[in-house]
């Protein structure tokens, strides 16, 4: 079984959202564990969150599960339930389909982490629960969109006209 070295595989920061929307995640890094390991069937993300950072703007999966473990620190799980404390060895699921945005904040003045797993499949689609948008997922990468599959304005994105 071969041993995953931290140390060497490099760490992601910020987030890949258009325009302004990906202002805010500065504070957030992704090392992407199931690639580094040669995973093909599901992804395994260690993602850290400094203090105020969020993991993603809400979100939910429609062809993908997700699973979240707390391993540093305590994150606070906001999703269409409300707010819920997370704390180390705490986790939570995301059953592909369930329309319950999510998300997770580091709402403390200490770092926190947690591990992501989900399933891999060849297409997908995401919605945003809190803005008009949507994400598709496939050969050809992401697309994002507003919601009606419709192109995002400069409104949406903040981006300048």
């Amino acid at each position: 079984m071969p041993k995953l070295d931290l140390s060497t595989i490099p760490a992601k920061t910020g987030s890949g959202y258009p325009g302004k929307l990906s202002d805010g995640f500065e504070g957030r890094s992704v090392q992407p564990l199931g690639d580094a390991g040669g995973l093909t069937q599901y992804g395994v993300n260690l993602v850290r969150l400094a203090p105020g950072a969020a993991s993603s703007l809400r979100h939910y999966h429609m062809q993908q599960d997700e699973f979240v473990m707390v391993t540093k620190g305590v994150c606070t799980l906001i999703d269409d339930a409300g707010t819920h404390q997370l704390g180390v060895g705490d986790c939570a699921t995301f059953p592909a389909g369930d329309a319950n945005g999510h998300h997770l904040v580091n709402k403390t003045d200490a770092p926190a982490a947690f591990l992501v797993v989900g399933t891999r499949t060849k297409t997908e689609t995401g919605y945003y629960s809190d803005i008009d948008m949507m994400v598709t997922f496939d050969e050809a990468g992401f697309s994002f969109t507003r919601k009606d599959g419709s192109p995002l304005t400069a409104d949406q994105t903040g981006e300048d006209t």
